[in-house]
């Protein structure tokens, strides 16, 4: 049986969204591109042929991922979020007490994670051990470089 893929509300619509691309846009005009690398002529060595279809297999396979990550979704509920503590959902003000930086990050799925974007898995190092903090609450948190001493200052 496969894994459950944990997702917020808005990453599972992003999924459908980006699905949806796929299967309507991105099919069609790599269809396109086939048919015309096609007249061309010999497909032996046809280097706009070979990119096309290598990339009508990148698409097929990432529609399949989604599809997959899709049937296996679990929505983490607004309402699941335990208040005050971190939990899957959570978004978490912290501070590291070696260095004062401030971080502010929303825990999610493994599938929605993006630091660039404020977003960390709850199966990563930090992610993880936030879990079940409150505000207030001083953590150590082992990371590559040594550990990481943070202060949670807000859950939300």
């Amino acid at each position: 049986m496969a894994e459950e893929v944990l997702l917020t509300k808005e990453g599972k619509e992003e999924l459908e969204k980006r699905l949806e691309y796929l299967k309507v846009t991105k099919r069609a005009e790599i269809t396109e591109r086939i048919k015309t690398a096609r007249e061309f002529g010999d497909l032996s060595e046809n280097a706009e042929y070979d990119a096309a279809k290598n990339e009508q297999a990148m698409i097929e396979g990432e529609i399949l991922e989604i599809e997959n990550k899709l049937k296996y979704a679990v929505i983490i509920k607004d309402g699941a979020v335990k208040k005050g503590t971190v939990s899957l959902g959570s978004k978490v003000d912290f501070t590291d007490e070696d260095t004062g930086e401030a971080f502010s990050y929303e825990i999610v799925g493994t599938t929605e994670a993006d630091v660039e974007m404020g977003r960390i898995s709850n199966e990563s190092p930090i992610g993880n051990a936030l879990l079940g903090h409150k505000a207030g609450d001083k953590v150590r948190i082992p990371v590559p470089a040594g550990y990481m001493n943070i202060i949670v200052k807000k859950v939300y």
